[in-house]
């Protein structure tokens, strides 16, 4: 059995939402929980970095100070020790790395930024359109058995592609329309039987 788990909002904080708070620009929190379109979301982000002169240095300075959410590393060291686990996630290489490496280094399935001489995000690229669902998707083609977890929009297809969906503390309108069709937990010991349980 391979776990497929979101990052942001399952086992480390929103990033995005952490950048608007440091650099006080509301609209760089909006998330996938607010625009289920990503495109839009991220082309949107772009344009108001280079409005207001935030480079990816000064992003990168913000994550360097970010830890993952309470529980989550033992929550990880727990399920690797039973299950395969991979991170599918639609952040991007420039910023998961220091996350990354206090998560032990799981394996990391996202996306990668281009910079332009000054610094400034030029584009972000997708490793591929609805990557989440694809990866899944792979994995039972070739024969696994594959549980996945998620919080948001973007997480959807990932769930349902899945033999096993969960969301974990989604948003109140998400748990509510989704309930049927997916478990909804707001802990990771909960997270972790459900995963678990074949």
């Amino acid at each position: 059995m391979i776990c497929c788990l979101d990052l942001e909002g399952v086992l480390v904080p929103e990033i995005w939402i952490n950048v608007a708070k440091k650099t006080k620009v509301k609209e760089l929190s909006l998330t996938t929980r607010d625009i289920p379109d990503y495109d839009v979301l991220m082309k949107r982000r772009l344009a108001i970095l280079k409005e207001r002169g935030i480079k990816l240095k000064d992003i990168q300075r913000v994550i360097a100070a970010l830890k993952p959410l309470p529980g989550a590393k033992t929550f990880l060291r727990k399920l690797s020790g039973k299950a395969q686990v991979i991170i599918l996630s639609d952040t991007f290489y420039e910023f998961a790395g220091p996350l990354m490496k206090q998560l032990g280094r799981p394996t990391l399935f996202c996306n990668w930024l281009s910079v332009d001489s000054k610094g400034f995000i030029k584009q972000y690229h997708l490793r591929q359109k609805d990557g989440k669902r694809k990866a899944v998707k792979a994995l039972r083609q070739i024969g696994f058995r594959v549980h996945a977890a998620g919080d948001s929009f973007n997480d959807l297809t990932m769930l349902k592609t899945a033999h096993k969906g969960i969301l974990f503390k989604p948003p109140a309108g998400i748990a509510k329309k989704y309930r049927k069709h997916f478990s909804v937990v707001s802990n990771y010991n909960q997270l972790l039987k459900k995963l678990l349980i074949k």
